[in-house]
């Protein structure tokens, strides 16, 4: 089955649905589903109309990966499929962590391998962590720097706190509603 049509049916429309939301024609879907690989334009209006990333429709992804990964470590690894309740409690496992910086990134990063959700978008929760673990320390020294007082300085923790807390939640209502990630990177750190 092609890619297409399984997100297609995941999401419980009809070919001729798709493509008025999509404004594809409806042999272009039906070309794509059995087995055209969508190029440009169509590639990306038909991902922007499901919610996903142009990456998941292309058919030869998994491979092209699994050749990478295989020439780098010489061991063939292939992208896990994706659990979408493993990938939202893998984000909010950081949650419990906000406060103890690094375990936002070490439980997470237990989880995605021990739950075998080693796919694009449990990398891209902990990356996110990750520059958020770097960043807030930064933010702290500067805010310290400008030597405003110790009332400011308790009003900057709180907020680098809080600006975790709110991209984890937030990422998790994505998660649920549209099974993307809201704050993410055109990058992956690990």
């Amino acid at each position: 089955m092609s890619k297409l049509k399984a997100i297609r049916e995941q999401k419980n429309l009809t070919q001729e649905e798709l493509s008025e939301k999509s404004k594809i024609s409806v042999r272009t879907i039906q070309r794509i589903e059995a087995g055209t690989v969508p190029k440009g334009h169509t590639l990306r209006v038909l991902a922007q109309t499901l919610g996903i990333e142009e990456i998941e429709l292309q058919q030869d992804q998994p491979q092209v990966i699994s050749e990478i990964n295989e020439a780098e470590t010489g061991v063939q690894e292939e992208e896990a499929p994706i659990n979408y309740s493993y990938i939202k409690i893998i984000n909010l496992s950081s949650l419990i962590f906000t406060l103890l910086p690094p375990l936002n990134i070490f439980v997470p990063l237990i989880l995605m391998h021990s739950m075998k959700q080693r796919n694009s978008l449990a990398r891209q929760i902990i990356s996110v962590q990750m520059i958020w673990t770097v960043m807030a320390p930064i933010t702290f020294m500067l805010g310290i720097f400008l030597k405003f007082g110790k009332q400011f300085t308790l009003i900057l923790m709180i907020l680098i706190v809080l600006s975790n807390i709110f991209i984890i939640l937030r990422n998790a209502a994505e998660i649920d509603k549209n099974k993307k990630l809201y704050f993410r990177l055109k990058f992956s750190i690990i």
